[in-house]
């Protein structure tokens, strides 16, 4: 293989994992588009969990959760996140590693009316992150929010998107005898062009 042909053509990382992703959304069973997301604590200690991506903007990367999560809290204190999207079927990987800003305007509210009800109410009942005392408990709440709203309840305002603006971009796909091929693009601000160099597996 000649350098960045075949699953690696192309010079703009986003458009490549878009394509990745479509690619995935064929041969992966469940959750094509989850994301192993990193953050770091006040005190550098490190959290991951997954979630879900939910848009390749032109420039960034886009998943939602709640703002009053302890993810939430990790992101808005550092101001960075990292994470990585896995196919087995597919044998490759995409690590982002960038700068986070909130998307909480009408792309949010799109966003959010597009999920299924079950869904946007339960968005409204938990207090993500925090104790429960039952599950009997968190459905009581689900009840009281479904009374309040019915079936058209708004986007909170503690609930709304991340949007991760990447300084790095590593895709990474498995090769015979552990001999992987591995791409990395780097900027040092969102302005600048992208350097790209092949890394040893």
């Amino acid at each position: 293989m000649t350098d960045r042909d075949g699953i690696f053509a192309g010079d703009d990382p986003f458009a490549i994992a878009r394509r990745w992703l479509t690619e995935a959304e064929a041969t992966e069973p469940n959750d094509p588009n989850a994301i192993a997301l990193a953050t770091v604590d006040n005190t550098g200690l490190p959290n991951v969990r997954m979630v879900l991506l939910k848009d390749v903007e032109d420039d960034a990367f886009v998943f939602y959760t709640n703002y009053e999560s302890r993810k939430a809290a990790e992101i808005d204190g550092a101001g960075k996140a990292a994470f990585v999207l896995h196919w087995k079927s597919l044998r490759r990987q995409i690590r982002v590693r960038g700068i986070v800003t909130k998307e909480d305007g009408p792309q949010a509210d799109a966003y959010f009316a597009s999920r299924s009800l079950k869904s946007r109410l339960g968005a409204w009942a938990s207090r993500q992150s925090r104790p429960l005392s039952s599950r009997l408990s968190l459905m009581g709440e689900v009840a009281k929010i479904t009374a309040r709203f019915g079936t058209n309840p708004p986007r909170p305002p503690f609930w709304g998107g991340y949007r991760i603006a990447p300084v790095e971009i590593e895709f990474w796909a498995d090769g015979d005898f552990r001999l992987h091929d591995r791409f990395r693009f780097t900027r040092a601000t969102q302005a600048d062009g992208w350097s790209i160099e092949r890394l040893n597996p």
